[in-house]
């Protein structure tokens, strides 16, 4: 990155920058959830009506695996972009390179290991994740293609992250964007023309992460860049490997709960309301999954922000970055709850014409969105925490709303009250883990504050 690129970190005026980083990271966020988003609209309509939904069923049930999988993803690319952006702070350049090689390396290993377990183990993980007899057809074809280019999609990710961090938010955007493009053009040919149903949309989606994975590793190989790719920076440290996994160890368990929670959702769903609330789960999940990533996505714009200037001891910018990131991810959230509570037909009519998975998606939705407008909070705090460094902090956010308040509910609501029931602890484990964050917030800064902290990477 050019010297001018990373002097702008702690030099311009806070409010803009934050805006500068994060619309290309939200536009790449969302067009990463809309690319999720596709693949269920193409595969929702595989067929008649009921064949859809089973199809989608199936593909719910895959969410536990890829979660797993984005787990670690997120430990090693996050984790990397971050102590990439403090090593930018303190210009200690060939550290951050060497960062990045390591990223390389580690997301290859972790992906072989990853696709290897999985075709191992395929049937017996689809079945302990909810399918039934009449899904699991669909979602081994689909988790089959993308196991095998599991290591395109962690390399992709993680160089994706790392561009942001040296400075390349709109970069990272461009790469994205162009995942979607590609996947949309390739999920009706691969779907529809070739009749290769859900499988068709695997291979379309690693396709286009194999082309944009050529794109970002160019970028990133240009002797140009301070920190770029080339001979030399691949091999493993244990001091850098442990930096990276354990800053990355917070989204890691974010990713990881995330996983056991869905098992969870799923299960439920399967037990009270069968293949047709599974897949009414897989349609809210992609349509409040959309908001939520925008949310990621000002998080991701403040967090070489934030990351920089805690790096440099400018703590007065660092407050100021996390008072706008909450200011916009409130105001998103607060929008997902006017369109989801008001007019949840039209999102979901894009997913299925079927009127009893209609009905199902729109009550859960409306259930689902209730605690949206203080969701937003909740997650900038726990990014915030991550993106200084303070990993334990952030780690406890991303573990208790999964484990501690949201595992609870699913093993007691859904008995009481049925599907509603899985609905229902989903909103209130987001109540009660925006107060624990308001509580570790206000106690930090009640402590002494930011000027008081310290990491050592």
């Amino acid at each position: 990155m050019a010297g001018h690129q990373v002097k702008e970190l702690g030099n311009e005026p806070v409010g803009r920058l934050l805006m500068r980083y994060a619309v290309p990271a939200v536009v790449a966020m969302t067009a990463s959830s809309l690319y999720n988003i596709v693949d269920r609209i193409f595969i929702g309509h595989i067929g008649t009506g009921e064949e859809g939904a089973l199809a989608l069923s199936g593909l719910a049930v895959t969410f536990p695996v890829m979660n797993l999988s984005a787990a670690f993803g997120a430990m090693v690319g996050i984790g990397g972009a971050t102590v990439i952006s403090v090593k930018l702070g303190q210009r200690d350049y060939p550290t951050a390179e060497r960062v990045l090689g390591n990223v390389v390396t580690l997301n290859v290993i972790v992906g072989i290991v990853l696709t290897v377990f999985g075709l191992l183990f395929i049937d017996p993980l689809l079945y302990f994740f909810g399918a039934s007899e009449n899904s699991v057809a669909y979602a081994r074809d689909y988790m089959f293609v993308i196991l095998l280019g599991n290591v395109v999609t962690h390399l992709y990710l993680g160089l994706n992250a790392a561009l942001r961090a040296t400075g390349h938010p709109t970069i990272a955007m461009t790469a994205t964007i162009a995942t979607v493009v590609c996947n949309s053009i390739l999920d009706p040919l691969f779907i529809f023309t070739l009749d290769m149903g859900i499988r068709g949309a695997a291979i379309a989606t690693i396709l286009a992460q194999v082309f944009a994975l050529a794109y970002v590793w160019f970028f990133l190989s240009r002797p140009k860049e301070i920190v770029h790719l080339r001979r030399g920076i691949y091999g493993l440290r244990k001091r850098i490997v442990r930096n990276i996994l354990g800053i990355g160890l917070s989204p890691f368990c974010m990713q990881l709960c995330a996983c056991l929670v869905v098992i969870l959702i799923n299960q439920g769903l399967q037990r009270h309301g069968g293949d047709l609330a599974i897949a009414a789960y897989g349609i809210v999940n992609g349509i409040t999954f959309l908001f939520v990533m925008v949310v990621m996505g000002i998080t991701q714009g403040m967090q070489p922000i934030a990351g920089y200037n805690y790096g440099a001891q400018k703590y007065e910018r660092v407050n100021q970055v996390l008072r706008y990131s909450i200011l916009y991810a409130t105001v998103v959230m607060c929008i997902s709850f006017v369109v989801c509570e008001f007019v949840p037909h039209l999102p979901i009519r894009l997913f299925t014409n079927d009127a009893a998975l209609t009905d199902l998606s729109t009550d859960g939705m409306r259930i689902i969105v209730s605690m949206h407008p203080l969701v937003g909070f909740q997650i900038v705090v726990g990014n915030f925490f991550q993106s200084i460094g303070m990993a334990r902090k952030s780690i406890f956010l991303s573990v208790s709303r999964q484990m501690l308040f949201l595992t609870p509910f699913l093993l007691i609501f859904p008995s009481i009250w049925g599907t509603n029931g899985v609905w229902l602890s989903i909103a209130a484990s987001d109540l009660i883990s925006v107060i624990t964050a308001a509580i570790m917030l206000w106690h930090f800064y009640h402590t002494g504050g930011i000027t008081q902290k310290s990491i050592t990477l």
